[in-house]
């Protein structure tokens, strides 16, 4: 293979970790290249996650199970997914160098030899008989954040990291609150011999009275905790308010401000060393490719060279989009680019843009007379007027006011047929009513055309990608439990049918929850069986239900419960909830890029016609109409940009930190923190 061409190589790679963000140690030998472009192939990446998914589901078989299999079986899937996981790991020994290996995937390396040996015990204990637990279970999960695809699950984990010390102060002062206010409660109604709503005494046990406040945080026994103090005399209902204003509203305001003050910190400072890594690569692409323009000129990269490298980053990219990003970076069309413009084309490529090509209407070109009547165009016109859009709308808000009455009456059931012109061949309603339902999705666009409406449905959709890392941090934490849950609590609650004629119905199967609430509520199905019930409880608790498995165990068995609340209600739904919070503002205040700004431009100078040139180049090589005539009509092939919002997560980061970005952090000369690239040496090849 030619010099030139193993340098190409290596900036397409470069290019595109700088594109997807990704800061991975390899080495510059061509078999290294090779096997790390391999490493990043979409298709070992999905497979990676397809045994990610399986191990983790391992969960449904093996007991307490909700579809039982023998042992032999989830065992096999089990060594085939951690000899998947081995192999990933001996590939990727492969692409960096050996210095650098153990210093991220040793985690996966662990979990794998203690799932191993946790696999072998078990399976040894079980075959003799023995009582035996699968204590290594409780990191499945954490694969899905070692990987290397999990660096958004690990960013997210650094934050949790960063901001406990914060936490951890204003927890403390918030259960000394607690402590205090317990101390009180006790003093106020131990003495006093009132009774709960189920006979038992008010108030006499300290610890039970601290998790009774604790809880009332959560505002999960609310007013319950209260009514009979606030029984017995008006005056008592002070307390409560001044400990609900005091802990409730003030210390869990603190929690998010302070969450969002670490969270906000540490993250501009990883999205700071993001913006240096990715300008570095792409420095590091630049130096592989340029060459000096004219005797002791500035060194650039030729327009021949950059079509090569963007066709190997992005082979489905058209000529004509090619040449439109060009046409962005150089805009005095010089025939090159310097570095400047070089470092933004991982940025460039990140922006979505749609190649569309003009056709005539088909009516046009079957009957051009027809069309173009004097009727036809006045038809175009009237449908084409904002005022036919208002009163489409009106018609369908008022459809769906129709919809949401009630159907009983014939005159509002009539009325929603009245909005159809044509029912043609439908006989069944139901299948109308989901045509009139999907109809009123519409309003949404209605919606989305208020402007202050469109900075909150923009903020949704740009959060999605987020949504979806929070979501995997959420099954993380969920799986850890639930597996700690399963050990601890299975069979302590048993779940009987509605039409089940079993005298222990009436006690969820343990006789320590007769006349409980937890059993006169007949929350039976609320345990800890599977892994499918296990998520269940722990969804209801992070909306801070209550559950009753303090009766059926020991009364430490709140400790599980209180350290999930704080994991996930405090710490993890405060991280999400600064996200939003940085994500909303970052709508309402900042611009759009100046690259995407420009491209926006180039796309209205090609619509108006004022780039002839760089259309007629277009359209010869990417159009099969053949050039349009300049000046009388709109180029037949035309861009629009797909979304202006962020791609992935890190973009969004970016756009949202951007403007606090130092100058230096843009210094393409200065290598940054925590990545080191091996200068490239071809000429031995």
């Amino acid at each position: 293979m030619a010099v030139a061409e193993l340098k190409f190589d290596l900036a397409t790679v470069y290019v595109s970790d700088a594109q997807y963000n990704r800061n991975i140690f390899f080495g510059t030998s061509p078999q290294a290249v090779r096997l790390y472009l391999l490493y990043n192939h979409l298709f070992m990446q999905t497979l990676v996650y397809v045994f990610i998914i399986i191990n983790l589901a391992l969960a449904l078989f093996e007991d307490p199970a909700v579809v039982p299999l023998p042992i032999w079986a989830t065992s096999t899937i089990e060594i085939i997914c951690l000899s998947a996981f081995t192999v990933r790991m001996v590939h990727y020994a492969k692409v960096i160098p050996r210095d650098k290996f153990w210093k991220d995937p040793k985690n996966i390396c662990i979990i794998v030899i203690l799932s191993f040996i946790d696999l072998t015990i078990y399976g040894a204990l079980k075959a003799t008989g023995y009582f035996a637990i699968r204590w290594s279970r409780v990191l499945r999960p954490l694969l899905l954040v070692n990987v290397t695809e999990g660096r958004q699950l690990r960013r997210a984990f650094r934050s949790i990291r960063n901001a406990l010390p914060q936490i951890s102060y204003v927890f403390l002062l918030f259960m000394f609150s607690v402590l205090v206010f317990s101390l009180m409660a006790l003093k106020l109604f131990g003495k006093r011999g009132l009774l709960t709503i189920d006979g038992s005494p008010y108030f006499t046990d300290y610890l039970d009275i601290v998790f009774d406040l604790y809880v009332l945080v959560t505002t999960a026994n609310s007013p319950d905790v209260m009514m009979p103090a606030y029984n017995y005399s008006v005056f008592f209902t002070i307390f409560f308010i001044l400990y609900i204003v005091i802990n409730t509203y003030t210390f869990m305001s603190f929690f998010l401000a302070v969450v969002y003050n670490n969270y906000k910190k540490y993250l501009k400072e990883e999205v700071r060393q993001l913006v240096k890594a990715r300008r570095f690569k792409m420095c590091r692409a630049f130096s592989l490719l340029r060459e000096t323009c004219g005797e002791g000129g500035e060194p650039v990269v030729t327009q021949a060279k950059w079509n090569h490298l963007v066709k190997l980053v992005k082979p489905n990219i058209s000529i004509a989009h090619q040449e439109l990003l060009w046409s962005v970076l150089d805009d005095q069309n010089k025939g090159h680019i310097g570095k400047f413009a070089f470092v933004q084309l991982a940025d460039l490529l990140s922006i979505q843009v749609i190649t569309v090509k003009s056709q005539p209407h088909p009516i046009q070109i079957c009957f051009p007379s027809m069309y173009n009547s004097s009727v036809s165009r006045f038809i175009r016109n009237v449908v084409h007027h904002r005022m036919f859009v208002y009163v489409y709308d009106l018609i369908i808000l008022v459809n769906a006011v129709f919809i949401g009455l009630d159907e009983e009456n014939p005159v509002v059931s009539n009325a929603e047929w009245d909005f159809v012109l044509y029912a043609g061949g439908y006989t069944s309603r139901q299948i109308l009513d989901i045509v009139f339902i999907l109809r009123v999705l519409r309003l949404i666009r209605l919606v989305d055309s208020i402007k202050r409406f469109r900075a909150i449905i923009n903020t949704l959709i740009k959060i999605g990608p987020t949504i979806l890392t929070f979501s995997q941090l959420i099954v993380v934490v969920y799986y850890i439990f639930a597996m700690v849950g399963m050990e601890l609590f299975k069979g302590k609650v048993q779940f009987f049918e509605p039409n089940s004629t079993s005298p222990d119905q009436e006690y969820c199967g343990n006789p320590l929850l007769k006349g409980t609430t937890f059993a006169k509520l007949n929350y039976c199905k609320n345990n800890f069986n599977n892994v499918v019930s296990s998520f269940i409880v722990l969804l209801e608790l992070t909306v801070v239900n209550q559950c009753g498995f303090t009766a059926v165990t020991h009364v430490s068995a709140r400790i599980f419960f209180v350290l999930f609340h704080i994991v996930v209600v405090i710490i993890i739904i405060n991280i999400f909830v600064a996200f939003i919070l940085e994500a909303f503002l970052v709508e309402y205040t900042v611009d759009k890029s100046d690259l995407q700004t420009s491209l926006e431009k180039k796309i209205e100078e090609l619509e108006d016609g004022v780039d002839t040139g760089l259309v007629d180049a277009m359209e010869s090589n990417d159009n099969e109409l053949g050039p349009s005539e300049a000046g009388k009509q709109k180029p037949s092939l035309m861009f629009k940009i797909a979304s202006r919002r962020s791609r992935t997560v890190d973009g969004l980061l970016q756009r949202m930190f951007e403007t606090d970005l130092r100058t230096e952090d843009f210094n393409e000369e200065e290598e940054p923190e925590n990545i080191s690239f091996s200068n490239p040496a071809f000429d031995s090849v």
